[in-house]
């Protein structure tokens, strides 16, 4: 994928223009300088290529118009379309972009002249106690001065007018300056008096100061009221969750965020949020949120006794239309709410005007051109092979009796396409549960010493119901199983599935136990996770070669026989089928094995076939098989007991699963 991406972007490089590659190579470095600008500062020459860039844009968009009409445009529907865009979408598009644009312009303006004039009502008032604590003390008939905030407060004329102060303003302090050194540096030299915000020791406070002459000299009072969360949950109530963000003078080689005005560089320092201001719920889908704010001044007081006049302070708040709705037309009382509804319902009249014209004309233009595009589009179709397309028929006109003729002609076709694509997707489908199935068998036979084994499984459809395993239970000891599952096809397949994933977690988890107790747990679990009419037979045995002991368990299976010389033994005991029947019990037989004897163990599916006269292969004929091959490997004599079965036949084709498991016995 990435290969074919590299090429594709090769061959759109090399048909580009000298000047269209030289275009792109500059709007590539302008941007690149943009996140260098971000990463590490101002970057030499940036208007420069800022300007190249805005030109290499324009010639780029007048080399693509040809592009675009040759693709975009070819279509006469697409360039009816997209003159109507152009004639009636893009205006109402851009008027509805400047009135959104100018409506948040109008509530962010009205949201930061509410804060600024609620703050500037509380700079005033600060300054006006301030004025009334110099007036009291200046006509006061005290000789002298108090020299703290608690002697003032003990002073009756004043202890009141604080007291009431600070209902006003939470935290508001007094005190006395020694001279008229502050008010100068805020106010000007002459001035008496003083109001404002001050930033100080990352604090901001509101600050006023007024200077009068009195009997006892002059008295000069600073009053100050921090700008505290409280303080910003006492302001317009109109506006949501409020926040100030202190600034302050920017060090030489301070990289972050600065604010650069005419008193000089700045950094923010810290910030005052509000604490119990929260944003109202939305009155209707129109009723956004609004993020403004505002830049306040102040004075920056540093701790080296600076003083930067003008310095920012940046308020930012959110707010609902609604709620300054109410404000905006407060001066115009109960014809407030109709006048709003009345702009609305204007604005929603001409909307559905617009889309009405617009939907109109689009539906004319379809309605002219569907037919011959519909037709177009048909014909790429069984260009591509694709014969299950099928026109539309809008209108019983000549265009529709073509459609329709077209239609008939392609129906019969895509019905035989159909069928051969549900046929071949069954196939892939029966493939992958082959490649499935046959992972469930070992994929190699397990080598214990004293064993020779082989095992074959001929499914007669795509997938099997025959099973067979070859699980070692330690150095010398190994479990053999053949099944033959109820039925044939996917079902069987999927039967057998889950009696191997039982089978070996019985005998990996317990392998010490007993043939009998593990076929019947066998048999409870695919009785409890089976439908009533499945089941399977199941031989299961395991051989110790130490001991020569061969255990087995013959569930309804055909019975697998033992030859040791000329003599066959079957193996019989056992009980009924798996999965059929809850609670069963089976009985376990056991042989001493006797040096060069065999083991055969197969399904029905071997015996079972018939010649032309109707007569099966049956069992005799196998075990008369195995006698006259005994003397050769186990693979050979699996191979030939498959190839007598066959021949016995006359046929290729299979009418049930052959399964053959051979183990020489030293």
């Amino acid at each position: 994928m990435a290969r074919l991406s590299l090429n594709r972007v090769r061959a759109f490089w090399r048909r580009l223009t000298l000047f269209d590659r030289a275009a792109l190579v500059v709007v590539f470095l302008y941007v690149l300088a943009r996140v260098v600008v971000l990463g590490f500062g101002s970057v030499p020459g940036s208007g420069l290529l800022g300007f190249l860039c805005i030109l290499a844009v324009g010639y780029l968009l007048v080399r693509s118009l040809p592009w675009v009409r040759a693709h975009l445009l070819w279509s006469l529907r697409n360039r009816l379309v997209v003159a109507y865009l152009f004639i009636a979408v893009v205006p109402v598009v851009l008027l509805l972009t400047m009135v959104g644009l100018a409506s948040y312009l109008v509530y962010f303006q009205l949201g930061a002249h509410l804060l600024r004039d609620d703050l500037q009502e509380r700079i005033e008032l600060i300054g006006t106690r301030a004025d009334e604590a110099a007036i009291n003390l200046a006509n006061g008939s005290a000789k002298t001065l108090p020299v703290n905030e608690e002697q003032l407060l003990a002073r009756p004329d004043l202890g009141a007018l604080i007291a009431a102060a600070r209902k006003e303003l939470p935290g508001l302090r007094f005190e006395l300056a020694s001279s008229e050194e502050l008010l100068r540096q805020l106010a000007g030299i002459g001035a008496d008096h003083y109001e404002g915000i001050m930033e100080s020791g990352d604090k901001l406070w509101l600050r006023g100061v007024a200077s009068k002459q009195g009997s006892a000299g002059r008295v000069v009072v600073v009053a100050s009221a921090p700008i505290s969360p409280e303080l910003l949950d006492s302001l317009a109530s109109e506006l949501g969750p409020i926040e100030l963000t202190l600034m302050r003078p920017a060090a030489p080689d301070d990289r972050r965020f600065i604010l650069e005005t005419s008193a000089g560089r700045f950094v923010p320092a810290g910030q005052v949020t509000s604490r119990r201001r929260v944003l109202t719920p939305r009155a209707g889908w129109l009723d956004m949120r609004v993020n403004g704010g505002s830049t306040l001044e102040a004075v920056y007081a540093g701790p080296d006794g600076r003083r930067v006049l003008g310095a920012p302070v940046l308020a930012s708040f959110s707010v609902r239309p609604s709620r300054l709705h109410a404000h905006l037309f407060k001066s115009v009382g109960a014809l407030g709410d109709p006048l709003v509804v009345v702009l609305i319902l204007v604005g929603v009249v001409f909307m559905i005007l617009e889309v009405a014209a617009l939907i109109t004309g689009v539906v004319l233009t379809r309605t002219i051109t569907r037919a011959v595009d519909d037709l177009y589009v048909a014909t790429q179709h069984i260009r591509r092979g694709d014969f299950t397309h099928r026109v539309r028929i809008q209108h019983r006109d000549q265009l529709g009796v073509l459609a329709e003729s077209f239609n008939a002609m392609t129906s019969s076709v895509a019905e035989l396409i159909e069928e051969q694509r549900q046929r071949q997707r069954l196939e892939n489908e029966l493939t992958i549960a082959r490649e499935v199935q046959s992972q469930l068998f070992p994929r190699e036979l397990p080598s214990i010493p004293g064993i020779q084994l082989a095992a074959i499984c001929r499914p007669a459809r795509v997938v099997s119901g025959d099973y067979y395993d070859l699980i070692p239970l330690g150095a010398r000891r190994l479990a053999i199983a053949v099944a033959d599952i109820s039925g044939k096809g996917i079902s069987a397949a999927l039967l057998m599935a889950s009696l191997q994933a039982a089978l070996r977690s019985q005998a990996l988890l317990d392998g010490d136990s007993s043939a009998a107790e593990l076929v019947s747990r066998l048999n409870q679990h695919l009785f409890h996770n089976t439908s009533d009419d499945r089941y399977a037979t199941f031989f299961y045995a395991t051989y110790d070669s130490t001991t020569r002991t061969l255990n087995y368990v013959n569930a309804g299976h055909v019975a697998p026989f033992y030859v040791v010389g000329d003599k066959i033994q079957k193996l019989e005991e056992g009980g009924t089928v798996v999965g059929l029947f809850d609670e069963c019990t089976y009985k376990q037989g056991t042989l001493q094995v006797a040096a060069g004897s065999w083991l055969v163990a197969y399904s029905d599916g071997l015996i079972e076939p018939e010649n032309v006269y109707g007569e099966e292969f049956g069992t005799r004929r196998l075990m008369d098989e195995t006698l006259r091959q005994r003397d050769t490997s186990p693979q050979h004599l699996a191979e030939s007991l498959i190839d007598a079965a066959e021949q016995w036949s006359g046929t290729p084709e299979q009418a049930d699963d052959m399964t053959v498991l051979v183990a020489r016995l030293e």
